[in-house]
């Protein structure tokens, strides 16, 4: 495999990044909910505890966001979107954190 052809982890994070804000105003809602941060963790096959892992937060805050106790920060949410988008690249990227 050439270098032309190697995938760029951080390219398609960006890439990710700017799909997600580009459809902010349509098909995405711009608040990550209880059910996306659920389906995120399970398109994973993650347990809490990992996911937490994998977005560096503790286990009981993300309890809290899928209780709809407390709100992801932006930064949180657009990492959730992407693992709802594009799980691959998490996990290629922090797999080793779960």
């Amino acid at each position: 495999m050439s270098k032309k052809d190697e995938r760029s982890i951080s390219e398609e994070l960006i890439e990710a990044a700017k799909e997600i804000k580009a459809h902010k105003e349509g098909r995405l809602h711009p608040k990550v909910v209880k059910n996306d941060i659920i389906t995120a963790r399970r398109n994973l096959g993650l347990s809490q505890s990992q996911f937490a892992i994998l977005l560096g937060v503790s286990k009981r805050t993300l309890e809290q966001w899928e209780q709809e106790r407390r709100e992801p920060s932006q930064a949180a949410q657009r990492l959730i979107q992407i693992a709802i988008q594009r799980p691959e690249v998490l996990i290629e990227l922090f797999g080793d954190a779960a």
